[in-house]
């Protein structure tokens, strides 16, 4: 292994059968702690080699980086191509001599190439990102439920049967559910072949004393249809006075209409020997918020997930729906992929009504970085609150507030899974 501290550094495309030592250089990139064999394997599969690059000080490889080839749902419900970027990292040897942004170039370079409107990926250090044009798009909230001091009321539904199954087996018809909700929330991926061994990795090793995973399906008590489901592990220590003191970590809870997702989350939260139940990725604006009888006891944290990169500003905006009709000149900056600078005029007659975004050389009504515009993409951010932060300049009065608010998303954006 090089350590050299001189000379530029240079990214060509991944051979297949480097794949494992491409992958070592990356976890030390990460810290060096070696991934279980069940998440090797699981990754090697999913990793697109086509999309793959190698970072190289002279022949020897020294970081890396790529791309996974994913859909996502953006509001109006449409499901665009969307590259996923991933596995991005340099060897602490080779650090600020320019690996990341050699890298970054030939990836998005390839994005476009691929005719891909957007870039997303979610970062170990937020703040690396921006440069190269991603916007923090979406939140998570992390939950902490301690049963005995709230309440979830749920009627009891005859028509709904609860049932435990395995969650290899319950895999299929849960992806199918899955699959149906896509459209309904912007930031949600379609899951593509392989994707589906994802949410179902239980590596024994990374447990912490958690039960293997469980499975709780919600059906129909006289057809069977699948309604909902929720995956979860349990622990349960014991105090000196042999009391149990047990927690549950949520894996996710997908459901087909609100009654049947509370029902779900009543079924956690009334597990025998539990005192609490934990979630680490929910929604900004999930249900559970508004269902527990007192939700200052679930002390609600958020932290940044999906970053979003539009690499073609026209595709992008002109493929989103609009919650209102909009009418407006943005002029953006672009210092990294420089074909998406200058003025573009975005119009919409408003929600599932045609839209077009094409250059034009009429004078600007908002002045923004495309980073400001991938915060806002999704409907996660507003631009009012951007602009009160400095980030958007509005130059005809009226315009930040019509396109704040056509921008708007009435279901929060989410990423319910990482990649």
């Amino acid at each position: 292994m090089t350590t050299g501290d001189t000379g530029a550094l240079t990214v060509r495309p991944l051979a297949a059968e480097e794949w494992d030592g491409w992958y070592r250089r990356l976890e030390v990139a990460f810290g060096g702690e070696e991934e279980s064999a069940e998440e090797r394997e699981l990754y090697r599969s999913l990793t697109e080699v086509g999309r793959s690059l190698v970072v190289c000080d002279g022949a020897e490889p020294v970081g890396g980086g790529g791309a996974f080839s994913f859909r996502m749902a953006v509001p109006g419900g449409a499901v665009l191509p969307v590259a996923g970027v991933t596995m991005v990292g340099v060897l602490p040897t080779h650090r600020r001599r320019g690996g990341l942004t050699a890298l970054m170039r030939r990836l998005l370079d390839d994005v476009r190439a691929a005719r891909e409107p957007l870039a997303a990926l979610t970062a170990s250090e937020p703040g690396i990102y921006g440069r190269f044009g991603f916007g923090r798009a979406t939140w998570r909230m992390a939950v902490k439920v301690p049963c005995h001091r709230v309440s979830l009321p749920v009627a009891e539904n005859p028509a709904l049967r609860l049932r435990l199954a395995d969650p290899v087996e319950a895999s299929p018809a849960c992806e199918e559910l899955y699959a149906a909700l896509v459209p309904g929330r912007p930031g949600r991926l379609e899951r593509s072949p392989g994707w589906e061994r994802h949410p179902l990795l239980d590596v024994p090793s990374s447990r912490g004393g958690f039960s293997p995973r469980q499975c709780v399906l919600a059906e129909d008590a006289e057809s069977g249809k699948l309604l909902g489901y929720a995956r979860y592990s349990a622990k349960v220590d014991w105090s000196a006075a042999d009391n149990a003191v047990g927690r549950v970590k949520v894996r996710d809870v997908e459901a087909l209409t609100p009654a049947v997702y509370a029902r779900l989350w009543r079924f956690l939260l009334d597990l025998d020997l539990v005192d609490t139940v934990e979630a680490g990725n929910l929604p900004v604006d999930d249900p559970l918020l508004h269902l527990v009888s007192d939700v200052r006891r679930l002390e609600p944290r958020l932290s940044d997930a999906l970053h979003l990169r539009l690499v073609d500003v026209g595709a992008a905006l002109e493929s989103r729906g609009y919650a209102q009709p909009l009418d407006v000149v943005l002029e953006v900056a672009d210092g990294f992929c420089p074909w998406n600078a200058g003025r573009w005029r975005l119009r919409s007659a408003g929600p599932g009504r045609a839209t077009s975004c094409v250059r034009t050389g009429a004078p600007a009504d908002l002045v923004l970085d495309v980073r400001e515009l991938g915060c806002a993409y999704l409907g996660g951010e507003t631009l009012a609150a951007l602009a009160r932060a400095g980030l958007v300049t509005e130059l005809r009065e009226g315009a930040l507030a019509q396109a704040s608010r056509a921008f708007a998303s009435d279901v929060a954006p989410w990423l319910p899974h990482g990649f």
